[in-house]
Parts: C-alpha cells; sequence; structure tokens
C-alpha cells in the first residue's frame, strides 16, 4: 500500500522544521491535488502559528478544528491515567480520516522544546508508525562537522526503523556553507536507504520583523505602513552616545532603541537612509514613554519617504532592549521576503524528481496492532453484517456485545433464553438493548432449520428426531442461520470447544468451491506489527497440495484484510540449503502454490530467521522479494504452527487472535476458551469483514 501522508518532525530543539514542512507542502500542493494538513500535539489549539499559516498561505480546503490534534496538557493528563494508547488511537484515526478525504496528508509533529518531561520524544514516531505514515526528520546541524552530522543521521536512521517507521527523507538543516559542501560530498559518495538533503543556515530567518517585535512589547506604532512593519530586525542598536559616533557603528537593519528625549538621532537614523555612506535602519523605538517633539514630528512627515517604522513603549531602554532580543522570530503568511528565502534554500537543496519517485517506491505495509485494530472497525463499519453469537450467557461475550453496538458496527444476534440473557447483562451494567435475543428452544425457525438439516445430512444416517436435537443447540443453531440466510456469520468457542464449533460448519456451510479445504489462521499481533500464521490449528499433516491450497486461502484472506502478502512457505532449510522428506514436501508445496497464482508473492523453503530478519535474508537468500520482509508465515504442519504462535504468544506477549477459519463458504470461526472480550470483539468484526467480502476499505 503505497504512503498517504508523510510526517516531519525533530528530535533536536530549534531544528528549522518549518521550513522543511513548507517545502514538502509546496512539492506536495503541486502534485497531489487536495493536500490536508493537521498538526497532532499544539500548545494551544486557537492560536498555533502553524496551523494558521498553513491554512492561510496554502488556500487549503480545511476548518481549523480538522487541522488540530489534542494539546500537550490533555497528553500529560492522559499519560498520568494511563491512558496514552487511548490519545494515539484517536489520532491515527483523525489521520485515517483525512486520507480518506484527501489526496495526501502533511503532518507536522510536536517539537522537542514543546515537549513536556513526562512524555517520552518518540510519541511522534510512535504515532507515525501507527498511522502508516512515513517519517521525514529534520536535524539541526548548527555547529557541527560533517563527520558528527554522518554519524547522527545514521543514528537517526536506525531509531526510525527500529520503531516500525518507514523513513521517507532526512534533511540537515541550519548548516554552515563549508560543512553542508563536505556532508554533500560524502553522502554523494555512500549508498543511502533514504535521501538526505543539506540546508545552509540563513540568519535571518530567525530574525523577528518590526512587527512581531512591536506585538510582542504592546509597543504603539505611531507611523510605519504594513509593508514596513515586516521589515526583519537583524540587530538593535541602542543610541547612548552623540549622534556622529552612534552613525558610526549603524548597520542595515538594525532596530534603534531610543529615549524620546532624543530626537536628533531619530532624525539621524531616518536621514541616513537617503546617504551612500550610511546604512538603512529596520525601524525606531522610542523608549521611556517620552514622545518627540511636535516640530520633530513634522520634519518626519515630510522627510521620511522610506517610511522607516517608528514604535513607542511605555518601558525604559533597558528592559524594552532585554525583552526585544527574547521575541521570537515567526514565518506568517503575510512574510514574503522570508518564505522567499525558504523556498530558495529548500529548492536548491532538495531534488523534486527523487522526492517524487521516493513517495512512489515507499509504502506503509507494515500493519501495526492499533492499525489493524482501526481497520477492522472501518471495514466492519462499511457493511453493516448480522453476526450471530450462540453463547450469550457467557459475560465476556455481552461484554464484547456492548462493544460492538455502541461502535455501529455490525447486528449482533444472542442466543439463549431472552430472560436469563438479560439478567447476566444486567447484573454487570452491561447495554444490550440493540441486540435481537432468539432462543432456539421456542424458535418459529427451529422445525425448518430441522427439517433442512435433515435433508442435508439423511445420507450419512441422521433421523428427524435426531436433527431436531442437534439444531436446538446453539451450535447447530447459529449454524443453520448463516446456512439459510438469517445471519451472516457466527463466532463461537468460548464455552465450547473447536470441534463443537466447526463440526456443525463442515456438516452444513462446507467448503468454498475450488477450495478443497478448511484452514486456519491467526493475526499475531506484535508490539510493532502484524503477522498472520497458517495454520496452527486445523490441518494436522497437510501434503503439498493441501499446504499450496492454505498458501494461497491465506494470502487471499490477507488482502481481504488490508495487507500486502508476502508469504514465506517456512521449513527448517533455506533455499536448497537442506535435505530430506519434510523440506521437499515444502519445494513441492511451493512450486504448486506458484504455479497456480503466478500474481502472488511465494518463497520457500525458508527459515523463520530468513523470512522475517532482512539482515539475515540479505545473507541466506539475498534475491528474494519474501525474505526478510515476509507478511504470512505458512507452517509446514500443526505440530510446528501450534507451538510457534504459542511460544512467539507466550514469549513476547503478542495478542493472537484466531483460528480464524478459511474456505468455508460462510464464514464460522472459533473462539480460545480462554478469550478475553477484546478478542471476541476483534473475531467478530473479522467474521463481518469476511462475510461482506471485505468491505471497500
Amino acid at each position: 500500500m503505497k504512503i498517504k501522508s508523510l510526517y516531519v518532525a525533530s528530535h533536536a530543539v530549534a531544528s528549522g522544521t518549518l521550513v522543511v514542512t513548507m517545502g514538502m507542502m509546496e512539492f506536495l500542493k503541486a502534485r497531489m491535488g487536495r493536500v490536508a494538513f493537521f498538526k497532532p500535539f499544539v500548545t494551544d489549539e486557537i492560536h498555533d502559528n502553524d496551523i494558521t499559516f498553513f491554512l492561510e498561505r496554502y488556500g487549503l480546503d480545511m476548518v481549523r478544528a480538522d487541522m488540530v490534534g489534542v494539546t500537550v496538557h490533555e497528553i500529560e493528563r492522559s499519560a498520568a491515567r494511563g491512558e496514552l494508547e487511548g490519545v494515539i488511537e484517536r489520532l491515527m484515526a483523525r489521520i485515517k480520516g483525512l486520507e480518506a478525504a484527501y489526496d495526501f496528508v502533511l503532518i507536522e509533529g510536536l517539537q522537542p522544546e514543546a515537549f513536556p518531561d513526562t512524555i517520552d520524544t518518540d510519541l511522534n514516531l510512535e504515532l507515525a508508525r501507527n498511522a502508516g505514515a512515513a517519517f521525514v526528520t529534520v536535524l539541526n546541524g548548527r555547529g557541527e562537522d560533517a563527520q558528527m552530522l554522518l554519524d547522527a543521521i545514521r543514528i537517526d536512521h536506525e531509531r526510525i526503523t527500529a520503531s516500525g517507521c518507514a523513513h521517507f527523507a532526512t534533511f540537515a538543516n541550519r548548516l554552515e556553507p563549508s560543512v553542508a559542501s563536505a556532508l554533500c560530498t560524502q553522502i554523494d559518495a555512500m549508498a543511502c536507504p533514504m535521501p538526505i538533503y543539506c540546508l545552509e543556515e540563513i540568519p535571518e530567518l530567525d530574525r523577528p520583523t518590526v512587527g512581531e517585535v512591536a506585538e510582542a512589547l504592546g509597543c504603539e506604532r505611531i507611523r510605519g505602513t504594513a509593508e514596513a512593519m515586516r521589515r526583519v530586525v537583524r540587530g538593535t542598536r541602542i543610541a547612548a552616545m552623540q549622534l556622529g559616533h552612534f552613525l558610526d557603528y549603524l548597520e542595515a537593519g538594525d532596530l534603534i532603541l531610543v529615549p524620546g528625549d532624543r530626537p536628533e538621532i531619530v532624525l539621524g537614523a531616518v536621514m541616513a537612509a537617503d546617504s551612500p555612506h550610511y546604512p538603512t535602519v529596520s525601524g525606531i523605538l522610542l523608549t521611556g514613554g517620552q514622545r518627540l517633539p511636535a516640530s520633530v514630528t513634522a520634519i518626519l512627515e515630510g522627510a521620511d519617504h522610506h517610511g522607516i517604522p517608528l514604535l513607542a513603549s511605555m518601558e525604559d531602554t533597558y528592559h524594552t532592549a532585554m525583552r526585544v532580543e527574547h521575541v521570537s522570530a515567526t514565518i506568517r503568511p503575510e512574510s514574503e521576503r522570508k518564505i522567499a528565502l525558504a523556498m530558495g534554500l529548500f529548492n536548491a537543496a532538495v531534488d523534486y524528481d527523487h522526492l517524487q519517485r521516493q513517495i512512489a517506491q515507499t509504502d506503509s505495509s507494515v500493519m501495526t496492532p492499533m492499525m489493524f485494530e482501526y481497520s477492522l472497525f472501518q471495514k466492519a463499519q462499511k457493511r453493516l453484517q448480522r453476526i450471530v453469537l450462540p453463547e450469550a450467557t457467557d459475560a465476556r461475550v455481552l461484554r464484547a456485545a456492548e462493544v460492538l453496538l455502541r461502535r455501529k458496527a455490525v447486528t449482533i444476534i444472542l442466543l439463549g433464553e431472552a430472560e436469563a440473557i438479560r439478567r447476566i447483562a444486567g447484573a454487570r451494567g452491561l447495554d444490550i438493548e440493540g441486540a435481537t435475543i432468539i432462543d432456539p428452544e421456542r424458535s418459529e425457525w427451529t422445525a425448518a432449520f430441522a427439517e433442512t438439516f435433515y435433508i442435508l445430512r439423511r445420507n450419512k444416517g441422521i433421523t428427524r428426531d435426531a436433527a431436531y436435537d442437534l439444531v436446538r443447540s446453539p451450535s447447530y443453531f447459529g449454524t443453520m442461520m448463516v446456512h439459510m440466510g438469517q445471519a451472516d456469520g457466527m463466532v463461537s468457542g468460548a464455552i465450547h470447544t473447536t470441534q463443537e464449533t466447526i463440526r456443525p460448519a463442515l456438516q452444513i456451510i462446507k467448503t468454498r468451491p475450488g477450495i478443497p479445504i478448511v484452514s486456519s489462521l491467526f493475526f499475531m499481533s506484535m508490539a510493532q506489527q502484524v503477522l498472520i500464521y497458517a495454520d496452527c490449528a486445523i490441518n494436522q499433516d497437510p501434503d503439498p497440495e493441501a499446504l499450496a491450497t492454505i498458501a494461497i486461502t491465506t494470502a487471499e484472506t490477507a488482502k481481504q484484510f488490508g495487507f500486502e502478502p508476502r508469504v514465506a512457505m517456512l521449513s527448517y532449510s533455506t533455499g536448497s540449503s537442506g535435505k530430506g522428506a519434510d523440506v521437499d514436501k515444502v519445494i513441492r508445496a511451493t512450486a504448486i502454490a506458484q504455479e497456480r497464482r503466478p500474481d502472488l508473492l511465494i518463497e520457500g523453503p525458508l527459515q523463520y530467521d530468513a523470512a522475517i530478519d532482512p539482515d539475515v535474508a540479505r545473507t541466506k537468500l539475498p534475491d528474494s522479494e519474501v525474505a526478510g520482509r515476509a507478511t504470512v508465515f505458512i507452517f509446514p504442519d500443526l505440530n510446528t504452527g501450534n507451538n510457534t504462535y504459542k511460544a512467539v504468544q507466550r514469549s513476547t506477549g503478542a495478542l493472537a487472535v484466531g483460528p480464524i477459519l478459511q474456505g468455508l463458504n460462510q464464514p464460522i470461526n472459533d473462539l480460545s476458551r480462554g478469550c478475553t472480550a477484546s478478542d471476541i470483539v476483534s473475531t467478530v468484526l473479522i467474521t463481518a469483514i469476511q462475510a461482506s467480502g471485505g468491505g471497500d476499505a
């Protein structure tokens, strides 16, 4: 899946991230049509300068509320309550919503200077990873030499890729010209896994305008047009000597701080602008609350055709000077000169064709647990499916039903005696009023289901009475509901065994045309990604034909759930490194699967380490498109698969969602008897998506 969003951030203070974000916006706007801007973390959601800048400067088709995530204070509160994951999940959903509504999303992360002490700066990486956004990092190169920057770039790349993010590009900013030249030379001579761009330091971008000084100090503007107030203050000059000496120290772009009782300084600074021997100042700030005499003001009216701004402050010169030094520079929509400087810097450093290719080549195929859960809800909500839960007296099932009903993800059908079910739910404070409750013992469908089941199984020796007894059991009744079109899928197994769930499905639902066997898979939800394991629950020792069928069926299921299937046929051998009947089986199964489905990426035999670890893959099978990047793992037999998934689950803390059955005409899925309510929610959503054919997401 190609990326639809870029996440620009830095872990270094004052790195100049805005310049890079501006450049990326210009690049995207020229190529992507409708581009959204999102700032997930803000210090002030009403007065954030960057949001104002992008909204106004680029005429984005957005409202401000859609561009703002959460405040830093909210992050702190959530972290203190142990609810930070919920914030990340909400922000991820916001980004995915923007991706659906726009052609591309540009995200600007929280800057290090705004990070509270209680929050790790990896928060940016965590959100980028879960949103599937490629990461653009900005380094502050001020005062660094080329070798130090190269080391920092390598460390940053390892940190980003280790987090599970796709590293899109690195911008080394604020470089001295000689350092930029040396760094670019070294970069050109080495193979880099991502583009690295060198941006030189432009001091003017860090300097405030006269208008920003006036705003920060609350000055009165005596004279000066809006255009004149945009002049950049390159330095401050306090008038503490006679005019003749003062002029000798004047520099271009100075803001003159002078008491109002020194009119000769004001007149001299204004007149200096007409002399080829003296520079032009950016503005004049009168201190101490003193005003110029009316006669001097009259002279300025006729003499100052340069429009030098004149401000007034009530504070004394010393305190005014101190405050001016701490005025922060910003780039505003009207800051044409600064914008031109910034874009000139960006354009000179960046290869736009390279960036375009990078976007085309970068994918977000890693599926994090949070992304997976979000995608399940999104897909299920597109087409509400009717899912029957035959174990409705189990509190876990009722808790899951409440979540699903409140999220409006599926239509829930509960089987059992209505009064008993409501009593159990009420005792636990659960709201299941939106569910349909059917009692198989009293249902109007029971007789018809029994007759249909008798016809299906009479050649197996079943009698009408036996059929009637069977369909009154919840598992058979629920399966018959699916078969007869009264439900779209069923989830069971919280109380019943796997056989009690699967047997009715095999007898009634049966397998899809062209798929001779039912198999199973687990979605293995790791810390940073979700992988697919099959078959770990059904087929004990599949032959090559069956193993190939499992591989193809699992690949199709993977695509149905938004994964890019890269299928590893597992063995104790990689390539031709090992011999034996077990290896030969996997070799034959791989060949059959590749012949049947040449459009799928299927590789085997592969050892697990070669399938999942890029470094091992480069050594053992360097030219493979699957090795080191596998998303689907096909085990050669049940013994290997079942033990492996449980070992991974228990050793890493991974959540194993499944077994999910595949190959049936209609979806019936099994639960572990040790399942949680969350497990049930996920399995119901998966069943609904299977029933709908995968949805449109």
